[in-house]
C-alpha cells in the first residue's frame, strides 16, 4: 500500500539563529557500506546517512553477503566478503529511488560472476541506466534492461572481466564510479577519461581501503585508472556532513534577514563546493572554519549570515561540482537582485525528476520571472523575494521539496508541498532540524 502524502508548508520566518550538524554526506555513506563489503575485515563507519537511499544500499550489500548492521551506538559495522566473494542475491535487489544505489551497485554486480535483478520506484524505473551499462557490457557483463536501459534490470556479471579504457561522453560521477568499481575485480588497468572534473569520493575512499588510484589530466581530460584486484583492506571512517544537504539551511539564513548559523562538520571536498563559490560571488557572508582532514576528505565548519545577494553568471564547467544544488540555486537567484544565468544544466534533466522543468515552473507558480533556454537557466532577481503563495508538485524528488520549503520562509506568503516523505531519502528530520533553528514549517 503506498503511504499517504505528507504535505508541509513554510511561511515567513524570523532570524534562523544556532549551531547544527547535517546528516552524512549522501555520496559517501553509500561508498562506504560498497567498499566496506567487498573489503577483508570489519569496517565501522560513523555519521552514516540514514536515509532511505543509503538503507537501500546496505540491504543490498547484505544480499550480496556482507554483514551489515547499525549497533546501539549509532555506528554501522561492515564485516566485508572480500573482493570476488560476492554471493549472488536470492531476490530482487529493491532501491527505491535511489539512483546512486543503481548505478554503483550495477558496478559491483558487472565483474562478479553472480546474476542480479534490479527495480526502484516509479521514479528510478524512469532514470536511464544506459550510461552506466554500456561500458560495463563491453568489461564483459551481460545486461537486459527495459526500453531505453531503464530498470527493473538483469545483470549476468563476467567471469573473467576485461579492463577497459574509457572516456565519458558527459561528466558523471556515478558512471565513473560504476567502471572504477568493476575494474577492482578486473586484471589490469581500467581508466576513465572524464571530460571535466567529477566528485572524486570513490578515488579517495578507494585509497582509504588500501585501492591503488592514479589520476593525472591530460589533453582529453583528466585520466583515473585504478588498479585491477587489490586487497581491499577494513578501514573505519567518519562520514562528514553532506554539502548538498547543508545547501538548504545555508541559503534560508542567507535570505532569512538577521540570521546567523554554524554548521559543523560539513565536508568541503573541491570536487562539490560550486555552491559556495557561486553563492560568494552573488555577496554571500560564508566562512569556512576549522578546516581539517578526515578519513581523506576536507571537511569544515561553515559559518554563515543573512546578505543582500546579487545576480550572476554561473559557467557550465561548474556544472558537475554543484549539480544536485541548482534547484536551491535558483531560489536564491530568485531573491536576488539581477539576472542569474546557469548554463550546462542538461544532467538536470534526468534526475529524481526533471528538475530543470521543475524549478523553472515552480518559481514560475511562485511569481519569480524565469526562462529556460536549451540547459540554460535564466532567473531575473527583482531584489526581493516573489510573492509565493501556491502549492508545489514536487514529482517525489527531495531536492525540489526542501528548495520550495526555504522559499517559503521569505515569500510574501505561504508556499506548500504536495509530499515531504520523499525528504527523509537525504535529509531526515530535516523540518524538526529547520524549526529548532526559528523556521515556520507546518
Amino acid at each position: 500500500m503506498t503511504a499517504a502524502p505528507r504535505p508541509l508548508e513554510a511561511r515567513a520566518s524570523g532570524a534562523l539563529r544556532g549551531r547544527l550538524r547535517v546528516p552524512g554526506d549522501k555520496s559517501i555513506s553509500h561508498r562506504a557500506l560498497i567498499l566496506g563489503g567487498l573489503a577483508v575485515g570489519r569496517t565501522r563507519i560513523e555519521g552514516l546517512l540514514e536515509g532511505e537511499d543509503v538503507l537501500r544500499t546496505a540491504a543490498a550489500m547484505r544480499a550480496f553477503g556482507a554483514d551489515v548492521e547499525r549497533g546501539t551506538d549509532g555506528v554501522w559495522i561492515v564485516d566485508g566478503v572480500g573482493l570476488g566473494g560476492l554471493a549472488e542475491p536470492e531476490d530482487v535487489l529493491e532501491l527505491g529511488n535511489s539512483g546512486t544505489s543503481a548505478r554503483l551497485l550495477l558496478g559491483v554486480a558487472a565483474a562478479h560472476p553472480v546474476t542480479t535483478f534490479m527495480t526502484g520506484d516509479a521514479s528510478l524505473r524512469r532514470r536511464p541506466m544506459g550510461r552506466a551499462a554500456e561500458p560495463l557490457q563491453r568489461m564483459g557483463a551481460r545486461i537486459v534492461a527495459r526500453q531505453g536501459g531503464r530498470l527493473p534490470l538483469a545483470v549476468t556479471g563476467a567471469a573473467s572481466p576485461v579492463p577497459l579504457e574509457y572516456a565519458l561522453p558527459v561528466p558523471s560521477a556515478q558512471v565513473k564510479s560504476a567502471v572504477l568499481l568493476a575494474g577492482l575485480n578486473a586484471p589490469g588497468a581500467t581508466t576513465v577519461i572524464e571530460p571535466a572534473p567529477t566528485r572524486d569520493h570513490t578515488e579517495r575512499m578507494l585509497r582509504h581501503f588500501g585501492g591503488v588510484v592514479d589520476v593525472s589530466d591530460g589533453p582529453e581530460g583528466r585520466r583515473v585508472t585504478v588498479s585491477g584486484q587489490p586487497e581491499l583492506r577494513s578501514a573505519d571512517l567518519v562520514v562528514p556532513g553532506d554539502p548538498s544537504s547543508a545547501a538548504f539551511p545555508i541559503v534560508a539564513a542567507l535570505l532569512v534577514s538577521g540570521s546567523e548559523l554554524l554548521i559543523e562538520g560539513v565536508g568541503v571536498n573541491p570536487l562539490r563546493a560550486g555552491l559556495f563559490e557561486t553563492l560568494r560571488e552573488m555577496g554571500a557572508a560564508i566562512e569556512l572554519r576549522n578546516r581539517r582532514l578526515e578519513g581523506g576528505e576536507p571537511v569544515a565548519d561553515i559559518a554563515v549570515a543573512a546578505s543582500p545577494l546579487v545576480g550572476v553568471d554561473v559557467p557550465a564547467q561548474r556544472a558537475p561540482s554543484m549539480i544536485d544544488e541548482y534547484p536551491i540555486l535558483a531560489v536564491a537567484a530568485a531573491c536576488a537582485r539581477g539576472r542569474t544565468v546557469m548554463h550546462g544544466l542538461a544532467e538536470l534533466r534526468v534526475k529524481e525528476s526533471d528538475r530543470l522543468s521543475a524549478i523553472a515552473e515552480g518559481l514560475r507558480r511562485c511569481g519569480a520571472e524565469v526562462s529556460v533556454e536549451g540547459d540554460t537557466l535564466v532567473v531575473e532577481g527583482k531584489g526581493r523575494p516573489p510573492k509565493g503563495g501556491t502549492r508545489i508538485e514536487t514529482q517525489l524528488d527531495h531536492r525540489i521539496a526542501m528548495s520550495f520549503l526555504v522559499l517559503g520562509l521569505v515569500a510574501e506568503a505561504p508556499v506548500s508541498i504536495d509530499d515531504a516523505a520523499p525528504i527523509e531519502t537525504s535529509f531526515p528530520g530535516f523540518a524538526e532540524l529547520m524549526r529548532g533553528l526559528g523556521a515556520e514549517l507546518r
